[in-house]
């Protein structure tokens, strides 16, 4: 029988190993957004066509990710961390030099659906890092890996956007070169970080990736809030989807415009959430900080879709601080109504939702969006996925009122 103690010792490992691989993952996953939604453009007719086949190539990396993220996470568990970090860092090289070479539509679809088996091994990353971690030091490992993964999806779109001026496929071979390098630096440097004798047999019931968001849904004390959460997660999600052929249908950016775009997005969520954010908590509080924030992000939504020049979006993003605050908030209100021991369960729920919105979302804007795509520049409608958003989350912040209110009382 294996002792407490024995359990409690961490294995040997390489965190910078985990770092890296986080880092180059959304470095490569960022240089690619500014540029995939044009060269689908290259494949069809037609900016409606465009835009809907974006949202079906998106959603298919969604899907795939939602079915993965828990296999690969339980495979792990029974065969080690190594291997299967290994062949996701191939299967990531091999969806970039796919999309870079792709001669069609069909071969664009291979590579989202390798591309979003590969990138599901954040999981498996952040089980590496638990497994070499003391108890001590666990949440600054975790907090290290959240910091490599802002990092790399900061940098990747303005470095993809730049690169993408110079030619389409041109960040493609970059983010392949990457996620190569990386798989040679873990092959020769990286031992495994999970002994035998803590593998666990794997079973089909660990990867339903229904199961967590089933059980949250189960718990009435907190469904209220889990709503809220979903909406604007929801929000979000068409935003993503929707941003570059958005700003390059209307306001004809390029791929560096978008580069720069994205990049302020990804430095503004990070000065708040890594900033601001014990400052706001203090003075807002939880439950206002969480009301405000929804309140922003409503009214930015609905400045998105109104502009009439691109420098506006500019000046909408940074404005919109209070609304990167709301998610926290919420996460930590939801999160204290949660015993300890199930903690880990309920942020892989909460991440199910994420991953959920990830496949409907795309459908759903870009669908709006190619609707819409042959109206002038300047008329109002062109706007109308942003205003869907605004109008989730006026919903979520109605919702929200109304769940505080009745815990009050």
């Amino acid at each position: 029988m294996t002792s407490s103690s024995a359990i409690a010792r961490p294995s040997a490992g390489n965190l910078n190993f985990v770092l890296v691989c986080v880092f180059i993952d959304m470095l490569g996953i960022g240089l690619i957004v500014p540029v995939l939604p044009l060269l689908v453009g290259e494949f069809v007719a037609g900016r409606e066509q465009q835009a809907l086949w974006f949202g079906v190539l998106s959603a298919t990396f969604g899907l795939m990710q939602f079915i993965f993220m828990p296999m690969l996470g339980a495979i792990s568990d029974r065969i080690g961390r190594r291997p299967v970090l290994m062949v996701s860092m191939a299967g990531m090289c091999i969806n970039f030099l796919t999309t870079a070479w792709a001669p069609n539509l069909a071969c664009l679809f291979i590579g989202r659906v390798i591309g979003g088996m590969s990138s599901a091994s954040m999981s498996v990353a952040s089980a590496y890092a638990s497994d070499i971690s003391t108890a001590e030091n666990r949440a600054k490992s975790f907090g290290k890996v959240g910091a490599a993964f802002g990092l790399g999806f900061i940098c990747g779109p303005m470095l993809g956007g730049l690169l993408g001026s110079v030619g389409l496929h041109l960040p493609f071979y970059v983010a392949a070169a990457l996620s190569a390098a990386n798989l040679l630096y873990g092959y020769f440097a990286v031992p495994e970080s999970l002994p035998p004798e803590h593998r666990a047999p794997f079973t089909l019931a660990r990867v339903n990736p229904f199961g967590a968001l089933g059980r949250l849904l189960k718990r009435t004390e907190i469904r209220g809030l889990v709503v809220v959460y979903a909406l604007m997660t929801f929000a979000q999600m068409t935003l993503q989807s929707t941003w570059v052929l958005y700003t390059t249908f209307r306001f004809d950016w390029t791929p560096r415009e978008n580069g720069i775009a994205l990049f302020c997005v990804g430095v503004t969520a990070a000065v708040v959430q890594a900033g601001l954010l014990g400052v706001l908590m203090h003075r807002f509080g939880e439950v206002r900080l969480s009301l405000l924030g929804l309140l922003s992000g409503a009214i930015t939504y609905i400045l998105y879709g109104l502009a009439t020049q691109g420098w506006m979006m500019y000046v909408f993003i940074l404005c919109n601080l209070l609304s990167f605050a709301a998610g926290p908030a919420l996460q930590s209100i939801i999160s204290k109504a949660t015993a300890a021991g199930q903690q880990g369960e309920l942020m892989g729920s909460l991440q199910s939702i994420s991953s959920f919105g990830v496949i409907v979302m795309p459908l759903v804007g870009t669908a709006i969006l190619g609707a819409a795509s042959h109206l002038p520049p300047h008329d109002w409608r062109v706007g109308t996925t942003f205003f869907l958003c605004a109008a989730m989350q006026a919903v979520a912040i109605v919702a929200a009122r109304r769940y505080f209110r009745t815990r009050a009382q």
